[in-house]
């Protein structure tokens, strides 16, 4: 079949090249001159599958009340108006419930436990190379509160047979000796030695090479228009460039996807959560991480990538704002200085922000809709590196019209049909899945 990817962030790019292999005709386009150059661009670096959790949990209300007077909040919420950003919090707020969040975080660590294998396998297959480590992430907790608190995630990680430490201090600079000076300010730590870190940029742009040798067409430059559907079926792709025939089109344009999909009558909950990072040259080796630090205080990742030290964290839910804030550079300067004072140049450091898409449930949306040939791949938020590989894998199997690896049916669009009524314009079937609110 000749399928049309848009969008060519991690996300993109590896569902192109699970495509390819799958024997398809590929053609990606994106509104960029180059792959991974929005949201993938420089992102916190951790492939994370075991602390794969959603962001609506218990107790996350009451925490957004008081992060709202912190001066380092995780979250930020602008008050503008904006009744997208509002309808997509109340659906939030409907999953922060225990019964919730259990199922919600289960299906993520599948989905992130199938793709830290499928990128293993990925990375033997292709060589690549993009400052990888495979040294596990520790979670550091600062408070005996936050240590304890972490009892709800162990019961999903034993429950999923996925490996973890439960670590006192001594047993946090045993595993990032860079902590030592911390050492007064850390209660203990959770370890996931099977996860691992890595550039996420430099490894979907050297994936977009190799799938261009291998016969992927990539049209950058080229900003998507609309989608043209005849009998129920998606047919083409208007582009700035033209028109893009396709037997199958897959949408994985992260936050920008429900805009595309609406005018289809598809209800695509993913809203964009503006994310920070900086990266700094290391100039002290011996203080800095030997792979990913997550700051529970602060939701801030610290991840050692080569020579350098990437810092990345914080939601702010500001629209498709992309302006710099300097007061969220200060709380990422502040972590990591305050965990590994004196390791990395500051003067040197460079400062970023990019837009996560977000899903209230916080799993992304892979599967078919109920127009035919029309596939979505989005809604990783923070985990788009962490879960692409596999996502790739599972999307690659549907358009083939196999039957993916591991379980899918959860992942899908339908989970939130029973939740809203989609509109669709005339001429559109009615799956029978969908019910009215």
């Amino acid at each position: 079949m000749k399928v049309v990817v848009l969008g060519a962030g991690v996300i993109g790019v590896t569902s192109a090249w699970q495509l390819a292999r799958s024997g398809h005709e590929v053609t990606v386009i994106d509104r960029q001159p180059g792959a991974a150059l929005e949201t993938s661009f420089a992102n916190a670096g951790e492939i994370s599958p075991g602390y794969s959790s959603p962001w609506a949990a218990p107790g996350i209300p009451l925490k957004a009340l008081k992060w709202l007077f912190m001066a380092h909040a995780p979250l930020i919420i602008q008050p503008r108006p904006d009744p997208e950003k509002i309808r997509w919090l109340a659906r939030m707020l409907g999953n922060c419930t225990a019964s919730a969040y259990a199922v919600n975080k289960a299906r993520m660590v599948r989905l992130a436990e199938y793709s830290r294998d499928s990128l293993t396998a990925l990375r033997h297959e292709t060589g690549l190379a993009f400052d990888e480590r495979q040294q596990g992430t520790l979670q550091l907790f600062r408070t005996q509160k936050h240590l304890d608190a972490a009892g709800k995630d162990i019961e999903v990680l034993r429950a999923g047979g996925v490996p973890f430490e439960l670590l006192d201090a001594a047993g946090c600079l045993a595993a990032e000796p860079g902590l030592a000076a911390a050492r007064d300010r850390i209660a203990g730590g959770l370890r996931l030695p099977r996860d691992e870190t890595g550039d996420c940029f430099k490894f979907t742009q050297g994936l977009a090479a190799l799938a261009e040798s291998a016969g992927v067409t990539f049209r950058y430059g080229t900003a998507v228009k609309r989608l043209v559907v005849t009998g129920g079926r998606v047919a083409s792709v208007v582009t700035s460039g033209g028109e893009v025939a396709a037997d199958a089109v897959v949408v994985a344009l992260g936050s920008h996807s429900p805009a595309l999909v609406r005018p289809l009558g598809i209800d695509l909950p993913v809203y964009p959560f503006k994310g920070y990072s900086i990266t700094v040259p290391i100039m002290d080796e011996a203080r800095a991480p030997v792979s990913t630090v997550m700051d529970e205080s602060f939701k801030v990742a610290i991840t050692r990538l080569g020579d350098r030290i990437r810092v990345g964290g914080m939601a702010e839910i500001a629209g498709f704002d992309l302006s710099l804030n300097e007061k969220r550079r200060a709380t990422l300067v502040r972590s990591v200085e305050d965990l590994f004072g004196g390791a990395g140049d500051q003067s040197r450091a460079s400062f970023w922000t990019g837009l996560r898409p977000m899903t209230p449930d916080g799993t992304p949306v892979i599967g078919r809709t109920h127009v035919k040939g029309l596939f979505l791949n989005t809604g990783h938020g923070t985990l788009g590196w962490t879960m692409a590989a596999g996502s790739a894998r599972v999307l690659a199997d549907l358009v083939s019209g196999h039957a993916p690896e591991i379980e899918s049916a959860d992942l899908g669009i339908d989970r939130y049909l029973k939740r809203s009524v989609i509109r669709r314009p005339s001429g559109f079937p009615r799956p029978a899945t969908d019910q009215a609110a």
